[in-house]
């Protein structure tokens, strides 16, 4: 069955974030009213191995063997090891840290997403936290720091061109490759967990990805583009494109994996109702904890509802 919690919060918001964020669905259902003007081009690139269903479902073929160095190591105080990663995705070289806890073998991996415009050495909390918990992680610098331009993207696929949105997805299911092909990571036991946009990313790439066990998502939501009216002014190729970067449109490909959304109340970035509008929409099993106050992003008062449900993605 689903849960929700509560709990307490405190404020930390962006004013630019939150304006491109709030903005956004007006932008997608602007976009689409032009596209019914324009029109959009289908792809040519015959050597694509990406696609987009019927259904706007994103689709890659399944990651193995990735590419990828190990730069340098450190051994931190507590003598959690410390790996700094490049790896190749599509037409670039993320970078990327692995953090693996000082005792055990065979742990679970978890990758995580940051926010639009926190990088890996910023996001310090959330790999510490989960080390404590016993799992090893890999954290990444997301293209454009996990900044998104949906008009820029929409030309691309217009194009026939591959979205940096839809490589962003990939970079995650990489990631995931990544992790698990550390000597003491369990590859059977991953999991996404994403904050923000990274939370829109780990959505996706979960649902795409079917080894993968489940996911967090903090702070996040979907576009709702489904309650879109589309009629004879709407492009249905320019509807099917933002669709498919709309995380919403993917829930229900999770289960029978965990879907776990944690979120405060008075969020002013990514509203709280929009996040039960997604919550509502996936299927079980999943769980919702809100948190009083307006924190975006994580906080310490997360931790025990993180460290309940990793247990129950991984059991």
């Amino acid at each position: 069955m689903s849960q929700k919690h509560s709990t307490k919060g405190k404020r930390k918001t962006s004013e630019k974030q939150k304006t491109n964020i709030k903005m956004l669905p007006l932008v997608l259902g602007a976009l689409l009213m032009i596209a019914g003007v324009i029109g959009i081009l289908s792809s040519s690139d015959e050597q694509a191995d990406w696609s987009v269903s019927d259904d706007a479902i994103l689709s890659y073929p399944q990651i193995k063997d990735a590419e990828y160095s190990i730069n340098n190591i450190t051994t931190l105080n507590d003598s959690d090891i410390v790996k700094a990663v490049t790896f190749k995705s599509r037409d670039s070289y993320i970078e990327g840290l692995i953090r693996i806890p000082a005792v055990g073998t065979s742990m679970p991996g978890v990758v995580i997403l940051p926010g639009a415009g926190v990088s890996k050495e910023q996001q310090t909390a959330v790999p510490e936290l989960l080390s404590k918990l016993g799992y090893a992680t890999i954290t990444i610098d997301q293209r454009n720091f996990g900044g998104i331009d949906p008009q820029r993207d929409f030309e691309l696929f217009m194009k026939g061109e591959e979205p940096v949105e839809y490589m962003m997805v990939h970079d995650a299911m990489v990631a995931a490759n990544v992790i698990g092909e550390q000597t003491e990571v369990d590859s059977e036991n991953i999991a996404m967990l994403g904050l923000s946009n990274g939370g829109r990313f780990a959505i996706i790439a979960t649902a795409i990805d079917p080894s993968i066990k489940g996911v967090v998502a903090i702070s996040t939501s979907g576009y709702d583009t489904d309650t879109i009216t589309v009629d004879e002014n709407t492009d249905p190729d320019a509807y099917l494109f933002y669709r498919s970067i709309d995380p919403d449109t993917y829930l229900e490909d999770i289960s029978p994996r965990r879907f776990v959304m944690l979120h405060s109340l008075n969020d002013t970035i990514i509203p709280y109702e929009l996040a039960q509008r997604s919550f509502n929409k996936a299927q079980e099993p999943k769980a919702f904890y809100d948190f009083e106050g307006s924190t975006h992003g994580y906080s310490a008062l997360m931790n025990n509802a993180i460290e309940n449900e990793l247990e129950l993605i991984f059991q």
